[in-house]
């Protein structure tokens, strides 16, 4: 495989970006991190790559804003944080990504709005004039009023869901781990890297193991459920350490960095 090649084809991305990697562990946003991230997105898509960035972080920067170290987990309580915490996010979004001239426009979404045959044509006319807009949307999903039964439950569903939805090239997965190990790194120190996944094997979901912050959600076995989703609709997904937002350019340049999962189906 010429993953140099095969990665320089990619010209329509997904980035997912999650709570974990937004903020500190105690739930303080990093305002330096999400520059960062702004930074490299802009000069991507200034690349001719069309981005979509679908983000976490409200109800982390709700939090952050009362002063509440941990995620709640009463509903209504959540659905509060993220109320306070969804412009709060925007705004700085806006602050940075304007320090570029990049527009960008906020998509809150639900699990029945992709779902919906007719929410879910609308979803995807809107992405794709934004698009053709030259305007970077930054997806999230609408927690104010999802509830059990139309949430995604996390942002690693929605953005697969997202990149289903407009027939994305690749989805890049930002994440607090590296990639894809052979066993659980806090059990076993000397587990095996796996840089490159074309099938997901019942045996790789059985040691597949993640790890949890007070604000993020899921872990390797949520991953690798949104990777069997791109799998099916034939498309490639990049599971990476997003602690570096500069690491992106090298993914896009083909470089040996975190767990390449290939699609055979197209």
């Amino acid at each position: 495989m010429d993953r140099v090649k095969k990665l320089s084809q990619k010209k329509r991305i997904v980035i997912k970006v999650g709570s974990s990697t937004l903020s500190f562990s105690n739930g303080r946003i990093n305002l330096q991190r999400i520059e960062s991230l702004a930074t490299v997105l802009t000069k991507i898509h200034q690349d001719n790559v069309e981005v979509i960035l679908v983000t976490s972080g409200a109800v982390a920067v709700g939090g952050g804003i009362l002063g509440i170290d941990k995620k709640p987990h009463n509903l209504s309580e959540k659905q509060a944080l993220a109320a306070i915490g969804q412009a709060e996010l925007i705004r700085i979004y806006q602050k940075f990504f304007k320090e570029y001239d990049q527009v960008v426009a906020q998509v809150l979404l639900t699990k029945d709005g992709i779902l919906n045959p007719v929410r879910r044509e609308n979803a995807c006319n809107t992405l794709n004039s934004l698009l053709n807009m030259n305007i970077l949307p930054i997806i999230n999903e609408n927690d104010t009023v999802s509830t059990r039964g139309v949430e995604f439950g996390n942002n690693y569903i929605l953005s697969t869901s997202v990149a289903v939805l407009i027939n994305a090239d690749l989805l890049i997965m930002l994440s607090d781990i590296e990639g894809l190990y052979s066993e659980d790194l806090k059990k076993i120190i000397n587990a095996t890297f796996i840089p490159t996944v074309t099938e997901i094997s019942p045996g790789l979901e059985k040691s597949a193991r993640g790890s949890k912050n007070s604000f993020g959600t899921g872990g390797m076995t949520t991953k690798l459920d949104a990777v069997k989703i791109c799998f099916e609709a034939g498309i490639d997904t990049i599971l990476t350490n997003g602690k570096e937002p500069e690491i992106i350019y090298d993914i896009i340049k083909g470089k040996e960095i975190g767990t390449y999962f290939i699609s055979s189906k197209t």
